[in-house]
């Protein structure tokens, strides 16, 4: 395999470092700067202590696979809308710690070296959900005034390492790798400077980072799986240059060749050119090099492969015949409970029925809820001139997050007591090939993680579904003991599992079945409850948290 790669990518080196394991969602693409790594200031040859570690040694063998390619793209038809999506699998365990980081490419050259294109290419070739490019181009340093002067006169060394906020991008691919969600500045080419807004990404299961210094920092270097170096000629760099500047950047041919001379070539020749030399994989002529970008292909597949997990059937097994958690809260089963449940479990109840029974239970469950949150003493004057000793609501704010589909219809019960409430949503949905959830689709409010939120389904089996929006959440930054789960209806193997992953997640619901069936089922149950309260018709073998999502 070595001889093959030293053949079709006429140089390599050392061996990827072994991966550590582990919006809208979907394929997320990122290039601020367009292939960037724009202009440049005049800056002493002195050396950076974080350039160019040493490099290791040997070469593992590495197990072909073939590139996947779907025909058609993954579809979710709803009874509003077609998405066109593909689902993120677990990266946690059943015990809901980190266990599947995401893998992460570098890809470093020269400027307009085509690192872009080549990105794109191995995307689109990978043909595997949430796949997220970073551009190095987005982490230029916020300018003083006086390098302000310089940039707008071709003074500023935009090719210089110092150029670059390294620490800024160190955090940032390790929340990303972990699964957390980030924040990733917009540099405007035009003006020099960040603008107000920054982009959120969150997650991957593939992370691209492409800039000309993307092997130049040991701290980053670290978080590589992978390292790429795209080879292109310097004539056609500088002709690719040219072409950018002038008809993206509104410069002049003189501006462009005196910042390319004066700081381009020399920082290529001193900074970039040497870090050749850490790269696994050495791709020359750039994107007209197919051989070896499939190659690159075959061998991340190999790594995801290699990172699979199978959540729902731990969970099966896992954390069972224990008594219920202390963390578990049911509501009182009172003659007008039992009565609201009775009608909801007979098969023979309308749809009309169904719903509206349904909604009182969801009402009295989101007022039991609330009654958890946290609440100091307040005192107010009544109409009358006294002094009344009460109690207001002593957090920031409150969000509601539902799980498409079933999850929604709890909305309009929290909006009912909850003024101003917050909405989010997140589509899970269970894979039918591997039986896994897969995270479909995510919107969250902005701040979320200063909130307590209340996550809603309306019935949860064996877990797997709320164990993923719970992570989500806490990648977020959500504390822990923030988040309410809220449910019609839990099996105890969900309660359990739930529980046992995030044991301060408190959890709420109107009761708790015992058994869960072959198909996780609960049992006796309550049947689908997207279906019976939608209206819609479901195959026979889906359990009840695979449910299909309206947006």
């Amino acid at each position: 395999m070595a001889a093959a790669l030293a053949l079709a990518l006429s140089a390599t080196t050392a061996s990827p470092s072994p991966p550590t394991e582990e919006t809208p969602p979907g394929v997320e693409a990122r290039d601020d700067g367009a292939e960037g790594e724009a202009r440049c200031e005049a800056s002493s040859a002195e050396s950076l202590d974080r350039l160019l570690p040493p490099v290791g040694t040997g070469r593992s063998p590495r197990k072909r696979t073939t590139s996947q390619c779907k025909s058609e793209p993954p579809l979710l038809r709803t009874s509003k809308r077609t998405i066109y999506t593909a689902g993120r699998p677990p990266w946690y365990n059943e015990h809901g710690t980190q266990s599947k980081e995401a893998f992460v490419i570098g890809l470093g050259g020269g400027s307009a070296s085509g690192k872009t294109t080549v990105a794109r290419m191995i995307i689109e070739a990978l043909d595997v959900p949430w796949v997220v490019l970073l551009s190095m181009d987005s982490f230029y340093k916020v300018l003083t005034k006086q390098q302000q002067e310089q940039a707008a006169n071709n003074d500023f060394n935009f090719d210089h390492p110092d150029a670059f906020d390294f620490d800024l991008i160190v955090c940032t691919l390790k929340k990303l790798k972990q699964g957390k969600s980030v924040k990733i500045p917009i540099y405007d080419f035009t003006t020099h400077s960040r603008k107000k807004d920054w982009k959120t990404l969150y997650g991957a299961n593939v992370i691209i980072f492409e800039g000309i210094m993307a092997f130049a920092d040991k701290q980053l270097l670290e978080l590589l799986d992978m390292k790429i170096f795209v080879d292109t000629d310097s004539d056609i760099r500088l002709v690719r240059r040219l072409r950018r500047d002038i008809s993206e950047r509104g410069r002049d041919i003189e501006g462009v060749i005196k910042q390319y001379n004066k700081f381009v070539k020399p920082a290529f020749d001193q900074y970039i050119q040497p870090t050749m030399r850490l790269a696994d994989i050495v791709v020359p002529r750039g994107s007209g090099n197919t051989v070896a970008i499939d190659l690159i292909v075959q061998h991340v597949h190999s790594q995801l492969e290699e990172r699979e997990l199978s959540v729902r059937a731990a969970l099966a097994s896992a954390h069972q015949c224990h008594p219920l958690p202390r963390t578990l809260s049911v509501l009182k089963s009172t003659p007008q409970v039992r009565g609201m449940h009775t009608i909801i479990r007979d098969k023979e109840t309308s749809r009309d029925e169904f719903i509206f029974y349904s909604k009182r239970l969801m009402r009295l469950l989101i007022e039991h809820a609330l009654s958890f949150l946290p609440f100091q003493g307040c005192t107010v004057q009544t109409p009358q001139g006294q002094d009344y000793e009460g109690k207001t609501y002593a957090g920031k704010q409150i969000t509601g997050v539902s799980i498409l589909r079933a999850g929604e219809t709890m909305e309009p019960a929290l909006r009912a007591v909850c003024k101003d409430v917050r909405i989010g949503t997140i589509l899970i949905q269970t894979n039918q090939l591997t039986g896994e959830p897969e995270l479909h689709y995510l919107r969250l409010p902005k701040d979320i993680s200063q909130d307590h939120v209340i996550l809603m389904d309306c019935t949860v089996s064996t877990g797997a579904a709320a164990m993923m929006a719970v992570r989500v959440l806490l990648d977020h930054d959500v504390p822990e003991d923030k988040i309410f789960l809220l449910s019609l209806l839990m099996a105890e193997m969900g309660v359990h599992s739930v529980a046992y992953a995030f044991p301060r997640v408190k959890i709420i619901t109107t009761a708790v079945d015992k058994k869960v069936n072959d198909l996780f089922r609960i049992i006796p149950g309550i049947g689908n409850f997207g279906d019976r309260y939608f209206g819609t018709d479901a195959p026979p073998d889906w359990s009840d948290e695979e449910e299909l999502a309206a947006t």
